[in-house]
């Protein structure tokens, strides 16, 4: 869809809903980005998993990558709380979805930080973010995947002042998120989605926000392509 028929698209769908909620998702759009990403890779907890969800939507991230090399995903309901339905989850699958992902991730010029305690790992503040950055956590049993750690720009812990060695991987993430976030916001990077992408998710979310929101943009999509 070009500007014109998205434009159009938008304001067809705006007809049928009211004006708060409309208001409601143009303010949330404005907060969205997806300069920062995160990717969980294998998780076999599925509350975990459904947890990182909910608080990257919350924190404002719109997409997030889940490699299924043992464990298949499954949304916890009670946990993620609806959070899936308005972020973009991006799924790999078998023993060659971990390196798609990676790679896929560098071809749009993120630079990949492994989540990992060891020796060579810097400490979370000392991360960069002058450039789009992804996070990736592993599984709770074995950790980050090696394949991800020999593939990552940066290594990276939080550090640790306890006698707990480790953070569970829904608070780790959660740490991350909203640390980098706000220092992102701080050091005025260009994070916010471009306006192709915010006309392209409100045309999303106004469609989700209707009961026959869906067989409308499929109605309006194909008379659009006709004119």
């Amino acid at each position: 869809m070009n500007t014109e028929q998205r434009s159009n698209i938008i304001s067809r769908l705006s007809k049928i809903i009211n004006d708060d909620r409309i208001a409601r998702l143009n303010k949330v759009i404005e907060q969205r980005s997806r300069y920062l990403t995160v990717v969980l890779d294998d998780i076999y907890i599925p509350q975990n998993a459904s947890a990182v969800i909910r608080t990257s939507e919350c924190i404002g991230l719109q997409y997030v990558h889940i490699i299924e090399e043992r464990n298949k995903h499954k949304t916890n309901r009670d946990v993620v709380k609806g959070s899936a339905k308005w972020i973009n989850l991006n799924r790999y699958e078998n023993e060659t979805g971990r390196i798609e992902c990676i790679e896929k991730l560098k071809q749009q010029d993120y630079k990949v930080a492994a989540m990992t305690l060891n020796e060579k790992s810097i400490p979370l503040e000392e991360l960069p973010v002058n450039e789009k950055l992804a996070l990736c956590f592993g599984c709770e049993e074995t950790g980050l995947n090696k394949e991800i750690e020999d593939n990552a720009d940066y290594q990276v812990q939080i550090p640790i002042t306890g006698f707990t060695q480790s953070y569970n991987i829904s608070v780790s993430a959660g740490i991350s998120i909203y640390y980098l976030m706000n220092k992102i916001k701080d050091t005025k990077q260009n994070w916010q989605l471009n306006k192709e992408e915010k006309e392209k998710l409100l045309i999303d979310w106004l469609s989700k926000s209707t009961p026959t929101g869906s067989a409308l943009l499929d109605r309006y999509k194909e008379e659009s392509e006709k004119v």
